[in-house]
């Protein structure tokens, strides 16, 4: 398997065909991480619905979601009648961090931020993606800029993964228009101006003209706002 392998699988296909013919197609490990967004959610739905048995369907729950977050995993894991895979984060790591640092260290500087992710997310990550030859996202270009930077399908050194991003080129209306088609259940929270929803302290609504990333890390000053799951 190789990029060209995967673009020929991909070419000219919508998001189901698309994922479809990933699936017939490719023997090696297949997974999506969720995070439960609109666009994870987009494509929870292209999947189960399709009832595809080789692509297994994974979320890292850090243990600070919002409540609204495990609502809509609860009501995604009965309309489509799957369980979704969790990955926690390892309880001596969390357990070390939050008694030598405190429990919101996290706000005191970007590097105990970073540390927080990395235990909480990145790490689970590694366990989840072990074995894996393809990681289908739910990334978008027009969630910022360094991800507008990104390929439909991209090699991922960190992970020794390819890397399929289905909604790359995708408008937040777009997005928006695929779950009211397909009744798909959705956090609620998007509709009080929450756009990207990760962590529960670590997120906020955006105001009108805003970035659609500036809700997450909205204390800290850097550009690139990413948790280390996506580089």
């Amino acid at each position: 398997m190789n990029q060209d392998f995967l673009n020929n699988l991909i070419a000219h296909k919508g998001l189901e065909e698309s994922i479809l013919s990933l699936s017939e197609n490719i023997s090696e490990k297949i997974v999506f991480s969720t995070s439960f967004s609109i666009e994870d959610q987009a494509i929870t739905h292209a999947i189960l619905s399709q009832n595809i048995q080789n692509i297994e369907v994974f979320t890292l729950d850090t243990g600070r979601f919002f409540a609204e977050t495990y609502q809509v995993w609860d009501r995604t894991a009965k309309k489509y009648d799957y369980h979704i895979k969790p990955y926690y984060p390892n309880n001596q790591s969390i357990e070390e961090y939050v008694q030598t640092k405190g429990i919101n260290a996290f706000y005191e500087s970007v590097d105990l931020r970073k540390e927080c992710c990395f235990i909480r997310k990145v790490e689970p990550l590694k366990r989840a993606l072990k074995g894996a030859k393809l990681w289908i996202t739910g990334i978008r270009a027009e969630h910022s800029t360094n991800r507008s930077q990104t390929d439909f399908v991209e090699w991922d050194e960190a992970n020794q993964l390819y890397k399929y991003n289905p909604l790359l080129h995708w408008s937040t209306q777009d997005v928006q228009d695929y779950i009211k088609k397909y009744t798909i259940p959705y956090n609620v929270l998007q509709d009080k101006g929450f756009v990207s929803i990760g962590c529960q302290p670590c997120t906020r609504a955006i105001q009108e003209g805003e970035d659609l990333r500036a809700g997450r890390w909205w204390w800290e000053d850097s550009s690139k706002k990413e948790c280390g799951l996506h580089r």
